[in-house]
């Protein structure tokens, strides 16, 4: 009997730790939305399922009888004890030493969770007691373990009702705090790429004459807009700017019936979350949801530089501001544009006429487009001209969004949030700016492009071979394509280095700087989930 309890033991220890990695990336997965934690289970069945299953078959074993009783049933069961201590350790060793970007947030949904699992092995747990046949439970035990994942997941689905209700309530709350707040101006923000810095840079320009409330960080989720509202959302604040992101069509609609937006700004359609969108097409009716669910007397920012916005046929009435700078006939437009490693200035046009010069920190021509929707939306909110120009020249850089900073002995600009085909070449012509110093590109490439995602890299390692002097590829296997398109377009292979984390790079590129300057691009860094 000892031996069983020993046995026992071992799997809880595993279990605890494998539990710990499941937690964690069905949170990353955002809970299986658009059922994206499964897909990650059924890409990663190494990691899922290792050597687990041979608990499994001693359990079966026993089961038949095959395992005789008296002292050999005792060993066996002490080996596999060991083998499982031995995995714990093993488990442990290799979360503890795992470079972790974005750590389990134990939330109450999480501790939710957590409850549920430890409710499921107390009641496998007690059936030792009952059943006279104890390799019964040590084979749903051993099961336990060897889907560890899928039972993390199987909790999730006990914990649905609860959740759902605990999901409505927080809406409920969330669109009655709303409908009390009349005087509140809201601003929808979307597109495939440059929401977060459209965002940031709206808010930063309307504060100067508005208080203000833009959702914190990356909630641009249903649920992320609901604790936006709750907890963040004051009865001071006069605009509420609500970024909205989307991973398939009729995502945005749902959250413009949240929080119905008078006002909205689509940055630029492209192809990031192709995968789960299914087409490009389904991309530009989901994006555009946002400007047609405005009202008549809405007021819709667009880019007629971008031909998926200039094609699309709008589906309402409502008043709609273009921007541009290649095409000379928006309603704003960005004439003379100069950058350089210190930042970009700008003439703004309106109408053909000159309004003034316009500097700010941020880098790279498409922050301009950001910028210019935002001056669209701060003219119609009566700000002046001489206060919107000394807005935008305190703009700050966006964390993680080309945003330059010096690290010891080189300069690193750092784009790591995410990377897509456009924000990738436009990173580029940045890097393309700093003339003074050596010109590197640090770079996992750009994920969630679905069949194009190949191609797209291999296209983004021949851009690269036409800026940097050296590339930096972080994991083996993701970066292939990239290498491909450096290879073909004659970069030279000693300028290529593989790692296979991204902290590697740093010590290298400090080396660098020692004796020169080093600017080195950081395009993309992924979550956890895609580690090698």
């Amino acid at each position: 009997m000892f031996t069983y309890y020993l046995l026992f033991a071992s799997l809880i220890i595993i279990n605890f730790y494998k539990t710990k990695r499941s937690l964690h990336m069905l949170q990353q997965n955002l809970y299986n939305e658009n059922n994206r934690y499964l897909r990650w289970t059924l890409h990663n069945l190494k990691e899922v399922f290792r050597l687990d299953f041979l608990g499994v078959v001693v359990a079966i074993l026993g089961i038949c009888h095959i395992i005789p009783s008296g002292w050999f049933n005792h060993i066996v069961l002490i080996l596999l004890t060991c083998f499982y201590l031995i995995s714990a350790i093993f488990h442990w060793l290799e979360q503890s030493s795992m470079e972790i970007k974005k750590p389990l947030v134990v939330t109450a949904r999480i501790k939710r969770l957590i409850s549920t699992c430890i409710l499921l092995w107390i009641i496998v747990i007690f059936s030792f007691y009952f059943l006279e046949e104890k390799y019964i439970p040590v084979l749903i035990l051993t099961l336990l373990t060897s889907f560890n994942f899928y039972f993390v997941f199987l909790a999730m689905l006990i914990n649905y009702p609860m959740e759902r209700g605990i999901y409505h309530y927080y809406e409920k709350k969330a669109k009655n705090k709303l409908k009390q707040m009349n005087h509140l101006k809201i601003i929808g923000i979307t597109g495939s790429y440059g929401k977060t810095s459209s965002k940031n840079i709206l808010n930063d320009i309307l504060a100067v004459k508005y208080n203000t409330c833009p959702t914190p960080k990356n909630l641009n989720t249903y649920y992320g807009l609901m604790i936006t509202i709750n907890n963040h959302l004051d009865k001071f604040d006069e605009i509420f700017i609500a970024e909205m992101g989307a991973y398939v069509k009729g995502e945005i609609h749902g959250l413009c019936q949240l929080v119905k937006p008078k006002y909205g700004i689509l940055t630029t359609i492209g192809t990031a979350h192709l995968e789960t969108f299914g087409s490009r097409e389904n991309i530009q009716k989901g994006k555009f949801e946002l400007i047609e669910s405005l009202p008549e007397d809405g007021i819709g920012v667009l880019n007629k530089d971008d031909p998926y916005q200039v094609d699309y046929k709008l589906k309402n009435k409502c008043k709609i501001i273009w921007i541009g700078i290649e095409d000379t006939t928006a309603d704003l437009v960005a004439k003379n544009i100069k950058c350089s490693s210190q930042g970009t200035t700008f003439d703004l046009v309106i109408k053909g006429k000159n309004e003034g010069e316009f500097t700010t920190k941020l880098l790279g021509k498409h922050n301009v487009y950001n910028i210019l929707a935002s001056l669209a939306l701060g003219i119609e909110f009566n700000i002046p001209t001489i206060d919107l120009i000394r807005a935008v020249k305190m703009v700050q850089p966006v964390e993680h969004r080309l945003e330059l900073k010096k690290l010891g002995n080189f300069y690193q600009i750092d784009d790591a949030y995410n990377s897509n085909p456009v924000g990738a070449k436009s990173a580029l012509e940045v890097l393309a700016n700093f003339t003074d110093g050596l010109k590197i590109v640090v770079t996992p490439g750009m994920i969630e492009l679905g069949d194009k995602e190949k191609e797209y890299n291999f296209e983004f390692g021949r851009q690269i071979a036409s800026v940097a002097d050296t590339a930096i590829l972080i994991g083996k296997k993701r970066t292939i394509p990239i290498l491909e398109g450096l290879k073909q377009a004659g970069f030279p292979k000693e300028n290529i280095i593989v790692y296979d984390d991204i902290l590697e790079a740093f010590p290298y590129l400090q080396s660098l700087g020692k004796e020169k300057k080093v600017y080195a691009l950081f395009e993309n860094d992924l979550p956890d989930m895609y580690n090698e």
